[in-house]
């Protein structure tokens, strides 16, 4: 895969529409770089002059991707083969971010975090029931939660 995203930026200046090529072989490497996690919280909206635009789904995950942006610009150059993209904007845009999910999965965070909760049986709330700290606790029952969630949604596809 790696060997196809390097021989495309050559073939750019010959293509008529090369910018929307660009930056479809840009988009591809994103999401071969993001990771499956990360795409889920983080989507390509476009490239301009080396500065690609990322969605992300909050304040929370902007803060997070901030200080890996300069290793995903060094990451895609590389798959790319050639420095495509100088920088990288992180804007939330939730909506942008949902609507590049599978529609099985187009819940907003508020509406997530619901569906997590529910998936708390009594028998995980008494395991975590040995966590000392609340916090933690609260923060494992939402994580447990939210595996519950993704299972099921993946499961109905």
């Amino acid at each position: 895969m790696l060997d196809i995203f390097r021989t495309l930026p050559g073939i750019f200046e010959d293509v008529e529409g090369a910018e929307m090529i660009r930056e479809a072989v840009v988009f591809a490497a994103w999401r071969r770089i993001a990771g499956e996690g990360l795409v889920e919280h983080a989507v390509p909206l476009r490239l301009e002059k080396g500065r690609l635009f990322i969605a992300v789904s909050n304040q929370m995950w902007q803060r997070q991707l901030k200080d890996l942006c300069g290793q995903m610009v060094f990451k895609l150059n590389a798959a790319l083969g050639t420095p495509t993209v100088n920088y990288i904007e992180l804007q939330i845009d939730e909506q942008a971010v949902r609507a590049s999910r599978p529609e099985s999965s187009m819940l907003s965070e508020e509406e997530f975090r619901t569906e997590a909760e529910k998936e708390i049986s009594p028998e995980l709330a008494s395991a975590a029931a040995g966590i000392a700290d609340e916090e933690l606790r609260r923060q494992f029952l939402l994580a447990a939660g939210n595996c519950l969630v993704r299972k099921r949604i993946g499961n109905s596809k």
